[in-house]
């Protein structure tokens, strides 16, 4: 059995995509498709005395027709600004020294990329090192894609040897799981309840925040606060 999750590549992402990453075999970034503005992949949240905050990568969009992977970053400046401002309001989190130490080499990296497609990867694998989390991440690029939207989903897993697709529970209003049968592939939905909850910088608790926040929260415990960690020893 091959379980594969087939998804653009978001900024700083919540917990939840990495348990996604984290649940399969091998993850595909989508980023094939066209870029979105005031959506999730130039940008996330993280928790201030004021509420959540927007952590947003400036880009160039020069047609509505773009790609996320054709999308470029407009001022890379941005990357040391945001790790400032992570630092500023996480400075009493009981680990911001365990992410000074884990997550200042990669903003310094961040802010030699050009393209918003490479940030957000190279912030994937970085933050997935992290957390112990082994899933090879690999580009669509790299298959053909080719057909509609749920043909180029089925022909991704069939060419990545996929029995089984996990998808996030946004794509049933548009997943044809019937034509996924047929195919030979059985469509999973990934769950997202039942998180706990940890000692959280200014409340209230929010579990839709970028993965730094628990990072900064629970430092090197952050697996036992995410799905993939408590499934393997359940």
């Amino acid at each position: 059995m091959k379980r594969v999750a087939i998804l653009q590549s978001n900024y700083l992402p919540w917990k939840g995509y990495f348990d996604l990453i984290a649940a399969v075999d091998e993850f595909i970034v989508y980023d094939c498709v066209q870029y979105t503005k005031n959506d999730w992949r130039n940008r996330n949240q993280i928790k201030t005395p004021q509420g959540k905050s927007w952590l947003t990568v400036p880009v160039r969009q020069r047609s509505l027709e773009q790609t996320v992977a054709e999308t470029e970053v407009a001022d890379a400046r941005c990357f040391r600004k945001h790790w400032s401002t992570f630092r500023q309001n996480y400075a009493k989190a009981p680990h911001v020294r365990y992410c000074e130490e884990l997550l200042a080499p990669l903003f310094e990296r961040l802010s030699l990329e050009s393209m918003l497609s490479n940030v957000n990867v190279i912030a994937m694998n970085h933050i997935c090192g992290v957390l112990g989390v082994a899933t090879p991440i690999v580009d669509s690029s790299v298959y053909v894609i080719e057909g509609n939207r749920n043909e180029r989903l089925i022909s991704l897993c069939r060419q990545a040897g996929a029995s089984h697709y996990l998808s996030g529970p946004a794509a049933r209003v548009y997943l044809d799981e019937d034509a996924f049968l047929e195919a030979g592939i059985v469509v999973e939905w990934a769950e997202y309840q039942g998180y706990p909850e940890y000692p959280q910088p200014h409340p209230p608790f929010d579990h839709y925040v970028s993965i730094m926040d628990l990072l900064a929260s629970t430092g090197p415990d952050a697996g036992n606060f995410m799905r993939w960690t408590r499934r393997e020893q359940s």
